[in-house]
């Protein structure tokens, strides 16, 4: 893929990601396993990460900070229409994804042209925190695929364990107690970089192509994934109580 110019994250980007990790600190214990790939750094790539809490995206930003990483993120639409946060977020250049609406649609040029200038970009591909009754991803949605499809660019799988004892499923609801709870315990959650998913050898129609390649970033984020809970494969240590299970959208797994 040619890239026609190399983004700079904007300032305020830039100080949003190192006022992440002072946010988080009281809150648990951040650890990031692996890297991005030294010749990934200088360019376009897509991070497809799994999604367990509310808290992720600020556990997210600070682990990406911890990297050495400014991607700019696909965020859904809602938090573009608060008046402060939407400003903020519009600032940094990060990407609004109205789901379920006419607009979702823009999100994958807009995404495309992310990358095509140079940019990384952050993206959940399950479109939603996964329901899996046990907490692993669940069947992702194909536009992570197409995205690399459409540019050319990597795919690098990143796993995350933990923020759902820091933030449960029911928040903003309660979030007193459950920030309190995370001050006194402060959990530990970790951030891995996996190794890049190789989607050049699927085949088919477009939309066969799309789906074998979402798989396959699927069960790179379940590779990604697997150290960060070892002894807690089948069923997690702490369970959020408040997460409604969906098996809907269960994923077969080996």
């Amino acid at each position: 893929m040619e890239t026609s110019t190399t983004w700079r994250p904007p300032l305020l980007w830039r100080f949003l990601l190192a006022l992440s990790r002072v946010v988080i600190f009281p809150l648990c214990r951040l650890r990031v396993v692996g890297a991005v790939p030294a010749e990934l750094l200088g360019g376009p790539v897509i991070l497809a990460t799994n999604h367990v809490s509310p808290f992720d995206p600020l556990v997210m930003v600070a682990a990406c900070h911890k990297a050495g990483i400014a991607p700019r993120i696909m965020i859904t639409g809602g938090v573009f229409d608060t008046p402060v946060v939407g400003a903020a977020m519009r600032a940094c250049e990060h990407i609004r994804v109205d789901r379920g609406s006419a607009q979702v649609a823009d999100a994958l040029p807009a995404a495309a042209q992310a990358l095509k200038d140079g940019a990384m970009v952050l993206v959940y591909p399950e479109g939603r925190i996964g329901l899996d009754p046990w907490m692993w991803p669940e069947r992702g949605k194909t536009g992570v695929a197409r995205m690399a499809q459409l540019t050319g660019a990597p795919v690098l799988p990143v796993a995350q364990w933990g923020a759902h004892a820091v933030l449960p499923y029911e928040a903003p609801k309660n979030i007193g107690r459950a920030l309190l709870r995370a001050l006194v315990r402060r959990p530990v959650v970790t951030v891995g970089f996996g190794v890049p998913v190789d989607i050049s050898t699927v085949s088919g129609t477009p939309g066969a192509q799309a789906m074998r390649a979402t798989r396959l970033i699927m069960e790179g984020i379940d590779a990604a994934l697997a150290p960060l809970r070892a002894g807690e494969m089948e069923m997690p240590r702490y369970v959020d109580t408040t997460r409604p299970p969906d098996m809907s959208r269960v994923r077969p797994r080996g």
